[in-house]
C-alpha cells in the first residue's frame, strides 16, 4: 500500500482556494510531450554512447541495454500523461535551478525540471539531467527555500553520478554472483543457506552504499544551497518535514463520516456495510520474512542524516522556525492540494481516491468540489465491479500492512453491492 494511503498529506495546507471555481491542470499538451520525448531520446542516445565508451565489454553493453529499456518505460509514463507540461510549477522551479546554478557553475546549463502528477513528497534526478519533482512535495514543504533544498540534494546526486555508479556496481556484482552460484551448484549440502547468504550480502552492501550516497548528497547539496540567497536553516527544516512524512501516525476515518456521506434519500445507511472480517486469530508471525526488513532499509534515518549535517556544518545547529512562503509558493501549494484527487483519478487509484476524498470531507475541505470527485471515483468502481476487474482499482484487505482505518474502509467498499455502488455514484455525480 502506498504511503499516501495510510494518511492524507493534503491536510497540512491551509484551504483557501475555492473548489467551485477550480479547474484541474490541462493535460492537452500533446505537442509539448512530443517535443520533450524527442529531446529526451536524443539525450538518452548520447548518454548510452558515452557510457559504452567509458565502460568496455559487458558493463558498457549492460548499461546501454538498461537505458534503452528505461527510455521505453519512461516514454510510456509521459504518454500516459503522468507528467504535466502546462502548469505554473515549471516557471518557479526553473527559476530556482537558475539561482542555484548562478553561484555554483559546476551545475550544467543542460538541466530541466519535469512535474509529476504524484501526491507523495518526492523528487529524483534522471541520468540525462532531468529533475522530476512530485506535486506532493508542495503539500509537505513550508516555503520556496525548502523546495530549493530538495532540488540541491538531487543536483548533488547528479554531480556525484550516484545512479550511474550504483548501476555499474550492480552489474559487476551480478557477474560475481553468477560465479558463486556455479560453485554452490557443485556442492552437496547447505545450498539454500549459501544462496541466501549471497542475497543478504548484496542487500547489506547496497544498504551501506545507499546510505553513503544520501549523506554525501546532503553535504554537497547544502554547499550548493548555501551559496545562493536561500535561508540556511530551511535546508534542515525540509529534512524534518520529510522525517514527519516517514513517521506520522495513521489518520482515522470516523464512522460518522461514513454515515454522513452514505445515508442517502433513496438508499439509507446500512450497518452491515461496516462489518469486518475477524482477524483476532490471525497469526502475524506465520509470514515473517526470512530477512529482517528493518535491517535491510536502503534509506538512512533522517535523524542520522540531520546529525551528520550538523556535525559537518556547525552553523546548522541553530534551530529556526520555518519562514512563510512567497505568494507564488502559496499559490502552487493550493494548486497541489486541489490536484490530489485528479492525480489519483489519472493514476486509476480509484479506491484510494474515495478514501482520501472521505478524509477531505471529514476535514471540511471544499465539500462541493470533493463530492464531485467522489462521484467520479464511485463511477469507476462501479465499472470495475460490473466488468469483474475491481481488484485492479480496489485493494484487498491485508491485515499485516494496512492501518485499522484503511482495513475498515476496504471492508465497507467490498461489502457494497453493485447496485449500491451505482446509487452512490449517481447521487454524487
Amino acid at each position: 500500500m502506498k504511503k499516501y494511503l495510510i494518511f492524507s498529506i493534503a491536510f497540512f495546507v491551509q484551504h483557501v482556494v475555492s473548489g467551485q471555481n477550480y479547474v484541474p491542470i490541462d493535460t492537452a499538451d500533446f505537442q509539448q510531450r512530443k517535443t520533450f520525448l524527442a529531446e529526451f531520446k536524443t539525450k538518452n542516445d548520447v548518454l548510452i554512447k558515452t557510457l559504452k565508451a567509458e565502460y568496455s565489454g559487458k558493463t558498457g553493453a549492460e548499461l546501454g541495454k538498461y537505458y534503452n529499456e528505461f527510455y521505453k518505460s519512461f516514454e510510456k509514463e509521459v504518454k500516459d500523461k503522468n507528467f504535466t507540461f502546462k502548469s505554473p510549477f515549471n516557471e518557479i522551479l526553473n527559476g530556482m535551478l537558475s539561482d542555484l546554478r548562478k553561484n555554483y557553475p559546476q551545475i550544467s546549463a543542460n538541466l530541466n525540471v519535469l512535474i509529476a502528477k504524484d501526491n507523495t513528497p518526492n523528487a529524483y534526478c534522471l541520468a540525462d539531467g532531468t529533475f522530476i519533482i512530485n506535486m506532493g512535495l508542495f503539500n509537505w514543504m513550508d516555503n520556496d527555500d525548502q523546495i530549493a533544498s530538495i532540488l540541491s540534494h538531487e543536483i548533488a546526486h547528479k554531480l556525484k553520478k550516484h545512479a550511474e555508479k550504483a548501476m555499474v556496481e550492480n552489474i559487476n556484482e551480478e557477474k560475481s554472483d553468477v560465479e558463486k552460484v556455479k560453485e554452490i551448484k557443485n556442492q552437496s549440502v547447505n545450498k539454500t543457506d549459501k544462496a541466501l547468504d549471497i542475497i543478504k550480502n548484496r542487500l547489506y552492501k547496497k544498504r551501506g552504499k545507499k546510505r553513503e550516497s544520501e549523506i554525501e548528497a546532503d553535504s554537497l547539496g547544502y554547499v550548493i544551497y548555501r551559496n545562493s540567497d536561500f535561508k540556511k536553516a530551511e535546508f534542515l527544516n525540509a529534512m524534518k518535514n520529510i522525517r514527519d512524512f516517514d513517521s506520522i501516525s495513521p489518520r482515522e476515518l470516523k464512522i460518522e463520516t461514513y454515515k454522513k456521506l452514505y445515508d442517502l434519500p433513496a438508499q439509507p445507511f446500512k450497518e452491515k456495510w461496516m462489518k469486518e472480517e475477524d482477524f483476532s486469530l490471525y497469526n502475524y508471525d506465520f509470514y515473517k520474512e526470512k530477512l529482517d526488513e528493518d535491517s535491510l532499509s536502503t534509506h538512512p534515518e533522517t535523524l542520522v542524516r540531520i546529525a551528520a549535517l550538523e556535525k559537518e556544518f556547525p552553523e546548522l545547529k541553530t534551530e529556526d522556525s520555518p519562514k512563510e512562503g512567497s505568494e507564488a509558493f502559496k499559490n502552487l501549494q493550493k494548486i497541489a492540494k486541489m490536484e490530489i484527487l485528479p492525480n489519483l483519478f489519472q493514476s486509476e487509484d480509484y479506491g484510494v481516491g474515495i478514501y482520501v476524498a472521505m478524509q477531505m470531507i471529514q476535514d471540511e475541505f471544499e465539500e462541493d468540489y470533493v463530492k464531485k470527485w467522489l462521484g467520479k471515483f464511485y463511477g469507476k468502481i462501479y465499472d470495475g465491479r460490473k466488468n469483474y476487474n475491481l481488484n485492479r482499482y480496489l485493494d484487498r484487505i491485508d491485515p499485516k500492512n494496512q492501518s485499522e482505518s484503511y482495513r475498515q474502509f476496504l471492508s465497507f467498499m467490498w461489502n457494497l453491492s453493485a447496485d449500491e455502488i451505482k446509487n452512490i455514484a449517481g447521487f454524487y455525480e
